[in-house]
């Protein structure tokens, strides 16, 4: 695959990296193409699946959402995936889970208003198993 894409598609996605609402014809100038070069080369990105999507970063904190926490989850038993899987596609607060190896079965990331909040959804899994939480105290800007 890596022979498809040149120096000049990485550098595009780069630049849709830093602003994905940069137009075609502004990332052209950059890159010394015209726009319509650069959208066929972004629909190419695109086909090859590098490019998956496109996101919106917000601020959760401007609509009260500013409590983060970090579950570690302890399944009570390996039959409990399935419900496990169907309680964190009902619930909006938990924004991100992974399925790890090592201490727990999975790691989730929280985000709620309140500690009354994250009271209720960890009591709401409750049935399924234990946990352990961490808050977040801050976090650290990546360099990408």
């Amino acid at each position: 695959m890596n022979e498809m894409i040149d120096a000049t598609d990485v550098r595009i996605l780069q630049i849709l990296i830093r602003d994905a609402k940069r137009s075609n014809k502004e990332i052209g100038e950059e890159v010394h193409l015209t726009g319509q070069a650069v959208g066929a080369r972004v629909r190419k990105l695109q086909d090859l699946g590098v490019i998956e999507g496109y996101t919106v970063k917000w601020n959760p904190d401007r609509l009260g959402l500013g409590l983060k926490a970090f579950v570690t989850v302890f399944l009570n038993s390996g039959d409990k995936h399935a419900a496990f899987r169907a309680f964190v596609a009902g619930r909006e607060d938990i924004v991100e889970v992974h399925r790890v190896s090592g201490e727990g079965c999975y790691l989730m990331r929280v985000q709620t208003g309140t500690t009354e909040q994250l009271g209720e959804l960890l009591e709401a899994l409750l049935p399924l198993g234990n946990y352990r939480v961490s808050l977040s105290i801050g976090v650290e800007k990546s360099s990408s």
